[in-house]
């Protein structure tokens, strides 16, 4: 009867709902293959690998019906490519080294970040509510973070920057999307994350600093099983950007939004079934705290 009652409810979800639930644990799976991936490549490959399959599908996508777009703001789009590829490099780098609970939830900083930028640099206006957000938000980064006498660690400075790093890029897509096509801006971001890495390869090569494991590394050709790690990764994260794409099409932006936040409790479970160990008390603790910024900043839209 439960699982009849259940699965009743899911029917009478809206498709919105439908399609963010979806993509977010499609998201959360594609961070178990990048976790796998990061076993036995850098992060930067991974990164690499996340992009050049996005670039083959978005190809495929605009070779089969062209764009028409005013095009201009260049530079606007070359910095939406860069800021999108060194959020994802600091988030992957996260995924290989800690829980993927705790990496997810420092990259679901974004919209809190937006909020700020968007304020700053677009003239929006910021509510109570919103400025209660940010708080709250910045003291659920304090709770994951704990950080020591040193200050923050290397993993909570990258997560953070996961954060800011994805609200630029979002906050300028505002701008960019009177300018050009959608896939456009989508194809600015795994051009610039496939031909970075790239670069970043050669430059492995002759100048290495393990301080910058998180942008350096050699480029390892994938064998075996890591060949299904690469692939599932590329595969899904593509799928999972398709359909939060759709959900944001069908239902307001708040309500998916808040719906999107399920990505950290999907990514919490599956991290535990790759060995991760649940949230402590104060990382749970911060965890809804970013969760509830999260869905008070999306209530705003």
């Amino acid at each position: 009867m439960g699982i009849i009652f259940f699965m009743k409810r899911i029917k009478e979800l809206n498709s919105g709902v439908k399609y963010m639930l979806f993509a977010s644990f499609l998201f959360a799976i594609m961070g178990a293959f990048a976790k796998l991936a990061s076993e036995h490549m850098s992060s930067l490959e991974v990164v690499f690998f996340r992009n050049i399959f996005g670039v083959i599908f978005i190809g495929y996508a605009l070779y089969k019906t062209p764009m028409t777009q005013k095009g201009g703001r260049s530079f606007l789009l070359f910095f939406r490519g860069l800021m999108g590829f060194l959020a994802l490099l600091a988030y992957f780098y996260n995924v290989a080294n800690i829980p993927l609970g705790d990496a997810v939830t420092f990259s679901k900083t974004a919209p809190i970040f937006t909020a700020i930028f968007a304020w700053l640099f677009l003239n929006e206006k910021l509510t109570l509510n919103a400025w209660l957000a940010v708080f709250v938000g910045f003291g659920g980064i304090l709770l994951i973070a704990q950080p020591s006498g040193t200050g923050f660690s290397k993993y909570d400075l990258l997560g953070i920057f996961s954060g800011i790093g994805a609200a630029l890029a979002y906050t300028s897509i505002r701008e960019l999307k009177n300018y050009y096509d959608t896939r456009t801006i989508v194809l600015s971001f795994t051009l610039v994350g496939t031909v970075a890495p790239i670069m970043l390869f050669i430059l492995s090569k002759y100048f290495y600093i393990s301080e910058l494991d998180f942008m350096l590394g050699e480029f390892v050709m994938p064998s075996g099983v890591t060949w299904f790690y690469v692939i599932g990764l590329g595969v899904l994260g593509t799928l999972s950007q398709y359909y939060m794409t759709k959900a944001y099409s069908e239902t307001k932006a708040g309500i998916v939004g808040a719906v999107s936040y399920s990505n950290i409790i999907f990514a919490i479970l599956v991290g535990v079934m790759l060995g991760d160990s649940l949230p402590n008390f104060i990382t749970s603790c911060g965890i809804i705290l970013i969760i509830a910024a999260g869905v008070m900043v999306a209530r705003q839209k």
